[in-house]
């Protein structure tokens, strides 16, 4: 099947745009480079909630989506709980397919 979502991910990975694993994704949280954050459905309910909270406090949505070997292998890796989209753009494009998806 076909995933939308996760190839504007991989593409994003591509042009160097993406940040993945709990510290690097609360860095460019907290450091303002981070325009999209994505939680992996499997991750533990603390990291979701810790997510949360703190892409609320800096106005950056979030979501849950796909699992942590999806999530790691669209962008190169191995298994990811979170990563974050650090162009706007691409933020952007990711977020209206992650919308479609949920819809």
């Amino acid at each position: 099947m076909h995933d939308s979502v996760l190839s504007m991910l991989s593409i994003a990975a591509k042009s160097g745009n993406v940040v993945s694993g709990e510290f690097s994704t609360e860095k460019a949280v907290k450091t303002g480079h981070a325009y999209l954050v994505i939680v992996s459905a499997e991750a533990s309910g603390n990291t979701k909630k810790s997510f949360c909270n703190m892409t609320d406090f800096y106005h950056v949505p979030c979501y849950c989506y796909g699992s942590k070997e999806a999530l790691g292998r669209c962008i190169g890796k191995e298994f990811r709980a979170s990563l974050a989209v650090t162009d706007e753009n691409l933020a952007k494009a990711v977020e209206k397919k992650l919308k479609e998806h949920t819809v």
